[in-house]
């Protein structure tokens, strides 16, 4: 999620379990301590496919912030040995707000390394937006609130009953997807489209209106657009994977098994003026607009051959203008997105 609503997370960890205590100093130290798992954005990896794939890594690990929790607490009890609280309600203060930074992020749909420094595919829950006032917004006014009038007993319920509003709204939208998935399969069923993995998110700042990415058995992608207020089947695009192009122009490559790792291969694969363009389907507005797409290889030469070259961005619109166009489709159905159009100008 974005740095405000981590922020105003931890504020309102710490503040609820610790405030009658430390008073506005306990916001201060949680905004800070839940921020200090996304420091490894400074961490330069060389190359954006390095950056991506260890991004949400080592700091975002449970084990990891376990450990920093334990310490922190051990730490602060060898300073304040005479504190009002015991060891295990700051332990379990410190720990929650340091893990509530990569829970939230795993329902986001990036991808985050829960279990470092084991490897299994990074968790990608892809629930909820990586902005959403919906969710941020209650939380932050409690904090703003109980900054202004100091952490008073009806501050730590109103902290309390926040936190709670952001647990519910996540099931919510875990429901919601759920439901999203169901229809666009039953859809893509009675088209007689064989699907073989599924990959829904919410198109942004709600929890609405979803976009549906499904993998079909020959090598092409089906991509859907459907709110939860539709009473009609969401309108589709078929387009193709092209994962030979992977294989022919990077089939040694380590960056390019990195990505399909960190993405769980949720890649499609161009080639732009020569040169080779991986996308990744499961950020962005959709239809060609992605929020990540590399360039990794060119052709060279007189035969043309492949060549890898050091990765970069590609250079390219991410669809921000239709923004006013996927808001209105949370509840106007008709008429449907252009999503043909779309891809054909994004791509």
């Amino acid at each position: 999620m974005d740095s405000v609503t981590q922020a105003v997370l931890g504020a309102g960890i710490q503040g609820a379990m610790l405030g009658r205590f430390h008073g506005r100093k306990a916001l201060a130290a949680g905004v800070l301590l839940a921020t200090l798992p996304d420091l490894d954005v400074l961490i330069d990896y060389g190359n954006p496919v390095a950056g991506m794939i260890n991004h949400r890594g080592f700091s975002h690990s449970l084990f990891v912030l376990s450990a920093l929790a334990v310490l922190l607490t051990l730490l602060w009890r060898w300073w304040r040995p005479t504190a009002a609280y015991s060891a295990g309600r700051l332990f379990l203060t410190l720990w929650l707000v340091l893990i509530t930074h990569p829970l939230l992020d795993a329902f986001t749909s990036y991808g985050t390394q829960l279990w470092w420094p084991f490897t299994p595919t990074p968790t990608s829950g892809s629930s909820i937006f990586i902005i959403d006032p919906f969710f941020t917004v209650p939380l932050l006014c409690m904090v703003v609130a109980a900054a202004i009038v100091g952490i008073r007993p009806r501050a730590e319920v109103a902290l309390r009953w926040a936190l709670a509003y952001c647990a519910i709204y996540l099931a919510l939208s875990v429901a919601a997807k759920l439901a999203i998935e169901g229809r666009v399969h039953e859809a893509l069923t009675q088209d007689g489209t064989r699907v073989v993995a599924m990959f829904s998110t919410p198109e942004p700042f709600n929890i609405l209106l979803w976009r549906v990415v499904a993998r079909t058995d020959d090598d092409h992608y089906v991509e859907a657009i459907s709110s939860l207020l539709d009473t009609e089947p969401p309108e589709r695009i078929r387009q193709p994977l092209n994962t030979h192009l992977a294989a022919v122009a990077l089939p040694d490559s380590a960056l390019l098994a990195g990505l399909q790792w960190f993405t769980d291969n949720w890649l499609r694969y161009d080639e732009v003026d020569g040169t080779l363009v991986v996308s990744d389907l499961r950020m962005g507005l959709g239809a060609g607009y992605y929020s990540f797409r590399f360039a990794m290889a060119t052709r060279s030469g007189p035969d043309g051959a492949w060549q890898a070259i050091t990765p970069s961005y590609w250079a390219h619109d991410r669809g921000t203008e239709h923004l006013k166009a996927i808001m209105r489709r949370i509840w106007q159905q008709t008429p449907p997105l252009p999503l043909a159009q779309w891809l054909q100008d994004a791509m």
